[in-house]
């Protein structure tokens, strides 16, 4: 099994978090010992927030609150939460924040789950379809640098809704980014205004661990370069790369 301490203590690490990586699992069993989650939550979102310092389980019930959360989950929804998203749909529409051409192109998870598990990936039982970050701009630089080369591409940047990103990530395989929307960040304390999500997939988490290691200690280095650079230009001197790769090996 990965070792999934190592990899968020590494990712902790690397990119100086302040929240632990959520590890998000969608299955039809709940492993023995995770409990179920105690108490409603106004969106799914917040599930992400409590994910960082608890493992539990979700199941429709406990997103019945969250009506969009609830269809790009594709959890089973009641009579109740398709009214309700039907009435918030229309809402969106009237507010033109999402046009009908909008609502066929949000990514919806290809399966229905009965459970979705949330823990923090250093506490995962079983490996994660989705693992989230809340990152400032320079965490989500070196993520997707990591990305790039993973992936050979770039991380969409996505908007509302925020919940959407886990199902882009789970479906396709490949890393997201979330700015979040205004919903998340009503419901979720952790998402300040300098503060996105960047989404990974479960299954190729540790090759992502691994050229973040690298790309950070390249960019500590690169950085002291670029500061000693500014510093000597500033004082009107034009010193080559050599000059400058040997003051910063002497730091």
């Amino acid at each position: 099994m990965t070792d999934y301490l190592r990899i968020a203590k590494g990712l902790m690490q690397d990119l100086s978090l302040l929240h632990r990586p959520v590890a998000v699992c969608f299955t039809d069993a709940v492993p023995d010992g995770v409990p179920q989650y105690p108490e409603r939550v106004p969106a799914g979102c917040r599930f992400w927030q409590e994910g960082a310092t608890a493992s539990f389980a979700t199941s429709a019930v406990d997103h019945a609150l969250c009506a969009i959360g609830t269809y790009t989950h594709n959890l089973q929804a009641g009579p109740a939460q398709q009214q309700e998203l039907m009435a918030a749909l229309q809402l969106f529409r009237e507010l033109d924040y999402v046009r009908e051409e909008d609502v066929a192109a949000l990514p919806v998870l290809q399966k229905s789950p009965r459970y979705v598990l949330y823990a923090p990936l250093d506490e995962a039982r079983v490996r994660p379809d989705v693992v989230l970050l809340f990152v400032n701009a320079s965490q989500a630089l070196l993520l997707s640098e990591a990305v790039q080369q993973v992936e050979q591409g770039h991380a969409p940047a996505m908007g509302r809704p925020a919940c959407a990103v886990v199902p882009q990530v789970a479906n396709t395989g490949r890393a997201a980014v979330s700015m979040g929307c205004c919903g998340a960040r009503a419901y979720l304390d952790v998402l300040r205004e300098d503060t996105m999500l960047f989404a990974l997939p479960g299954a190729t988490l540790e090759a992502y661990a691994q050229r973040v290691e690298v790309l950070a200690a390249a960019n500590r280095t690169l950085s002291r370069f670029h500061q000693i650079r500014q510093r000597e230009l500033a004082a009107g001197r034009q010193p080559s790369i050599e000059e400058l790769v040997v003051q910063v090996q002497t730091l």
